[in-house]
């Protein structure tokens, strides 16, 4: 992890940790190294961003910053992250930029940068832009008069994006009742377009923005009331996106969670049935539950485990050909269709496999009997995740934690590669347990870090 873009882009408070002077910043070095790998010829960047009120504050930024360079700008306006990443490769730009701090609070906001290819920028090209932003590692040139870049507004960025994923199933949505939670966010503009296209039956709520309700009791990280209102309905499933809605969980028809690692099991063994499951793989984390390992397992198919985040999920999948993996947060990466983790193209996929079979969702929900799994976020000191790696009493609780364990479980402590946490995972086959030993570590974890 680099020291300006994290696993998931450069992200803090807006206006005090991301300022509009570091995105200016930011938006000056991506122009110049952008022009440099494309030997000198004028970049063309889209920008597109969620529903947080500092999104245009940090847009115009980048815009200056950009354009100051000489690059042009192509701005999509409010739209998935995954529609950013779907545009870049279809108009044939240079680069895409994400405005988005994705699941956090509003006060939170991110710039995440796609390639030209619609992968997330490559570790290399990212380290190049750090180094011109916090070192001054090359001066960067100001051109004037026809030499600064050109603003333009695409107009047609939610349509074309919507066109795509509706045409990603070969099969209408007619009949289904869908409950659709949109984290007041990305969605907001993509959702009833999309899933009416397709036909179905759709409650809508969480879909009115007004630049501080992002996220606020609502989306993929607050699921409760999607569970309600599907449980009191009569709705074939829910889904809840997050604030850029590249990542998605499910309700099914009875009101039960359905999390990532469900749904790649889902998708999993419907695309091995279908003959086109890549490789006869899945691509998972280090917190994919055991259960998930289990019915792998079971059914002949090979499971991958990586680091966590959905980037280095993506990596492993273009290195070995697989195209389904995912985390358990909801990312969910159908690498025949796009690029990155798209929640609602996993809600269409799972959709779709409804309208296909004819069942309720309930009756696949068993797939996976899942271990008892917990996780316990503490936050930390400024410099707490720094210090976490050479904090020797936590590692001598955590092994003490797995020794107690044994084989019917395990403890995965790491730090967020988004916010000042640590977070302290355990699961195993003794729910009282993992829970005991879950509490014991935050413990741990606060006073030599908090």
């Amino acid at each position: 992890m680099g020291r300006l873009f994290g696993t998931d882009g450069a992200r803090g408070v807006a206006n005090t940790e991301l300022t509009c002077e570091l995105a200016m910043q930011i938006g000056r070095a991506a122009a110049l190294v952008l022009s440099e790998d494309n030997g000198g010829r004028r970049p063309v960047v889209m920008i597109g961003r969620d529903t947080r009120a500092s999104g245009a504050m940090l847009e115009g930024a980048l815009v200056a910053g950009l354009c100051s360079v000489g690059a042009d700008v192509l701005l999509l306006g409010v739209v998935p992250t995954p529609a950013v990443a779907y545009m870049v490769v279809r108009h044939g730009a240079d680069a895409g930029i994400m405005i988005s701090a994705s699941h956090n609070p509003c006060e939170y906001n991110g710039i995440k940068i796609f390639a030209s290819t619609g992968y997330k920028l490559p570790d290399a090209v990212e380290n190049k832009i750090e180094a011109i932003v916090l070192d001054h590692a090359e001066e960067i040139p100001v051109p004037t008069g026809s030499g600064v870049g050109m603003v333009k507004r695409v107009k047609d960025a939610v349509d074309e994006y919507v066109k795509h994923v509706a045409e990603t199933i070969d099969v209408r949505l007619d009949g289904l009742r869908l409950a659709l939670d949109c984290a007041n966010g990305s969605a907001s503009a993509t959702a009833e377009k999309l899933f009416s296209r397709l036909g179905a039956d759709c409650t809508i709520f969480s879909c009115e923005p007004d630049g501080v309700n992002i996220n606020d009791n609502c989306g993929s990280t607050h699921i409760d009331r999607l569970q309600k209102i599907v449980k009191e309905g009569t709705f074939d499933a829910g889904f809840a996106f997050d604030g850029d809605a590249d990542r998605c969980l499910a309700v099914d028809n009875n009101g039960a969670l359905v999390d990532g690692d469900y749904i790649l099991a889902l998708m999993a063994e419907d695309m091995k049935e279908r003959g086109v499951l890549a490789g006869n793989a899945v691509v998972g984390t280090i917190l994919t539950n055991m259960g998930f390992h289990k019915f792998c397992a079971d059914r002949g198919m090979d499971f991958v485990a990586t680091k966590v985040g959905d980037r280095y999920v993506l990596e492993e999948m273009l290195k070995k050909g697989y195209n389904l993996g995912g985390e358990q947060s909801g990312h969910v990466i159908f690498l025949d269709h796009c690029t990155t983790g798209d929640g609602q193209l996993t809600a269409v996929q799972i959709s779709g496999l409804l309208a296909r079979s004819g069942k309720k969702f309930s009756e696949f929900t068993g797939l996976v009997k899942p271990f008892p799994q917990t996780m316990v976020n503490v936050r930390v000191a400024a410099d707490g995740k720094e210090r976490m790696e050479g904090c020797q009493p936590l590692w001598d609780a955590v092994a003490a934690a797995e020794a107690e364990m044994g084989s019917t479980g395990r403890v995965i402590v790491r730090p967020s590669g988004t916010e000042p946490l640590i977070r302290v995972m355990t699961e195993g086959e003794n729910e009282a347990q993992i829970l005991r030993l879950a509490d014991e570590l935050a413990a741990v974890v606060k006073e030599q870090l908090g």
